[in-house]
């Protein structure tokens, strides 16, 4: 069962998670990319899963007022095959995060940390366990041992003139903390968000950001960008300063018009300090985190 603790002291409110036992390990991680921007990450205790999208090649998500988009690729998994997973987070509420496969088969109880938009839809559809965030707004999470606190990043899913039409968007960071009051190991992932001020604010309350999931795909609906498209992708990761950044959404839907090769070459040309790690559907990066040792 979840237990949801307000805070008394106005620090995050806490989510405890149930506990298996097992002791977290903080010496490796790992990214698995299911694809668009589905992974799997583990890390410090926790099984996350990203943006859930299990459609196949072929089928279409319906993105509101009409407009559909095709999927290119298969997921690296099935829904059916995931591991046990501690909780979701989920960028916001457009098909190809949230499809209509997960929303049939996805466990009602399962933690989904969201926009309160999000989670007020995903409460009309049963979810029980759906919690919305404002940006800048925490949730810390703990499970026996191991903590984790999330914070929803700014997130802006096209220019300011489409803002009603469009859903409200998060990015996430979450910080693992780690034992004996070492620094956190933190992971920022963009969100479905174009280049915008508030992203500014992100390295001055948050330096030292050890990876990054980056949002790409250049998505453009009637020829308007809804996504970071290569340009704006080096932007961010010059702006965020990522040890190591992964691009994922990038090919999956018909409606990308920015390919993973597009940024694959501006980032060389950038001569970007940051570490690009590409992964295809199915690949695994496996981290190591330096600054602790047993």
């Amino acid at each position: 069962m979840i237990h949801s603790q307000p805070a008394t002291d106005g620090a995050a409110i806490q989510l405890v998670l149930p506990d298996c036992g097992q002791t977290p390990n903080f010496q490796t991680g790992s990214i698995f990319f299911v694809g668009n921007a589905t992974t799997i990450i583990r890390y410090g205790g926790f099984t996350i899963l990203t943006d859930p999208n299990f459609l196949h090649q072929g089928e279409h998500v319906h993105l509101g007022y009409g407009l559909r988009s095709a999927r290119r690729t298969n997921p690296a998994v099935e829904l059916e095959d995931l591991p046990p997973i501690d909780f979701v987070a989920l960028s916001h509420m457009h098909e190809d995060h949230f499809d209509r496969v997960v929303e049939q088969k996805l466990d009602k109880e399962l933690p989904i940390i969201t926009t309160h938009e999000a989670a007020r839809k995903l409460a009309q559809k049963g979810f029980r366990a759906a919690y919305g965030l404002q940006h800048w707004e925490k949730r810390t999470l703990v499970k026996g041992s191991a903590h984790l606190q999330l914070t929803a990043m700014p997130g802006r899913h096209g220019p300011p003139f489409l803002a009603s039409l469009l859903p409200c968007v998060n990015g996430s960071l979450l910080e693992f903390q780690l034992p004996d009051d070492r620094p956190p190991f933190r992971l920022y992932i963009s969100g479905d968000t174009l280049m915008h001020q508030p992203l500014e604010e992100i390295p001055k309350r948050y330096p030292d950001i050890d990876l990054a999931l980056i949002h790409l795909g250049g998505t453009k609906i009637l020829g308007v960008l809804l996504t970071m498209d290569a340009e704006q992708g080096i932007q961010a990761i010059q702006l965020i300063a990522p040890r190591v950044a992964i691009p994922i959404h990038f090919n999956d839907y018909t409606i990308m018009k920015s390919p993973l090769s597009d940024f694959v070459r501006a980032a060389e040309a950038a001569r970007l300090k940051t570490q690009i790690q590409v992964l295809e559907h199915g690949d695994e990066y496996t981290f190591e985190v330096p600054f602790y040792k047993e």
